[in-house]
């Protein structure tokens, strides 16, 4: 298997003054290639410039800027101009698609925020010993970097990524050849449906609260953000609004991730097989399409925009998609079963004589069938029906 392993950097006064001048460094070079390949299609008869062009004058730059681009590793140099080739893919299949296109665009230095390196001991190696209680990773042109390593790596180190968050420093090991550890087998099964009212709801009824972080720390934050606009753009106090600002959501994202990893591997933990939506939450947050009024030119009609934006706040902050790529990873450590199955009328259809009507979904949190009378909570109808057409059977075992 392949695995990620995300460790807190903890460097010096001066190694943090180098790995910000390597993301700085590395985003030159970024819009460098960039600008380069705009130049040559719209001045060299619309010539297209490909990463093994630009790779190959790798080493005339180095040689040009010494002391900035010939300091730092050429493999992770490389990695930054693949990124730029992979967003320019990602441009023309999505120009070939007819979808919107999405111009890749220049780096701020404040948003350039990883650097790859390829390979493990190619400018960057991890220094880890069995329970070493002083790990390091060395990274070329900064020296040897302790590391905050609270859980053993297991596998083959392949590709090290070091990462600013805002003011914390991480770097993330990619791992191949990790080996599975299989749970003992419970006999349970459940299907689960995710919600907004709570997190998720299970084919048992439970229901596990959904904890709202970003509506927790809305006061926090919009006071954060009233104070960061009372400073003019690209000055040291508007620099230190921004981070207390950034400081704020990396808190939030830190959160979340801690509540979906402890609730997946409680769920993992209790049941041999999982079911769950399949969800498209990227569809599911769009903002409604505007609606011409055909009687006035240039005026649009009600489409509900707020209470939509309301709900989209809602659902990402509850962070469906996070949770469930972090429940189909440990699942597949743990040697367990997720199943995702088509979401449409779960909660409409009735578990009992299986009617599905829209009116059998009397308000968000109650379910009465118009055909048999059967009531239950909505969400937890969901979640049988989930269960249901997963083709799972619910046993207990003593």
């Amino acid at each position: 298997m392949i695995r990620a392993y995300k460790f807190r950097l903890r460097p010096t006064v001066r190694q943090e003054q180098a790995l910000r001048e390597m993301l700085r460094d590395h985003c030159s070079l970024y819009n460098g290639a960039l600008q380069e390949r705009r130049d040559a299609w719209r001045h060299s008869s619309k010539t297209s410039i490909r990463y093994g062009d630009q790779s190959g004058q790798l080493k005339e730059v180095r040689a040009f800027d010494t002391e900035r681009q010939g300091r730092w590793s050429f493999s992770s140099q490389q990695a930054t101009l693949r990124r730029l080739d992979k967003a320019f893919q990602a441009f023309f299949r999505r120009v070939k698609s007819g979808e919107k296109p999405g111009y890749p665009r220049f780096k701020g230095v404040g948003h350039f925020d990883t650097v790859v390196f390829p390979k493990d001991g190619d400018g960057c190696r991890w220094d880890s010993t069995p329970h070493d209680l002083h790990t390091r990773v060395r990274l070329q042109g900064v020296g040897h970097i302790r590391v905050h390593q609270h859980r053993p790596v297991k596998g083959r180190v392949k590709t090290i990524t070091i990462k600013r968050e805002s003011n914390r420093w991480y770097v993330v090991l990619s791992c191949d050849e990790v080996p599975a550890e299989p749970l003992p087998a419970t006999g349970q099964v459940v299907g689960i449906d995710l919600g907004v009212a709570h997190f998720l709801t299970t084919s048992t009824g439970e229901h596990i609260a959904n904890p709202r972080f970003l509506q927790a720390a809305a006061e926090e934050l919009a006071e954060a953000q009233r104070h960061l606009a009372t400073f003019p753009k690209r000055t040291k106090a508007h620099r230190a609004a921004a981070r207390k600002v950034a400081k704020i959501h990396a808190k939030i994202r830190r959160q979340r991730l801690d509540y979906a990893h402890k609730t997946a591997l409680t769920l993992i933990r209790d049941h041999d097989a999982i079911a769950h939506e399949r969800l498209n939450t990227a569809g599911m947050t769009k903002a409604p399409a505007l609606k011409p009024d055909p009687e006035q030119l240039g005026v649009f009609l009600p489409n509900q925009r707020a209470a939509k934006a309301g709900l989209n706040r809602s659902i990402l902050d509850a962070g469906w998609g996070v949770f469930l790529a972090i429940l189909t990873s440990k699942a597949e450590s743990a040697g367990r079963t997720v199943v995702a199955v088509d979401p449409r009328n779960t909660s409409r259809t009735c578990p009992s004589c299986g009617h599905v009507a829209k009116e059998n979904r009397l308000t968000q949190a109650k379910f009465q069938c118009t055909t048999c009378g059967f009531a239950a909570n909505a969400d937890h109808v969901g979640a049988l029906n989930v269960l249901d057409r997963a083709g799972l059977v619910l046993c207990d075992v003593a």
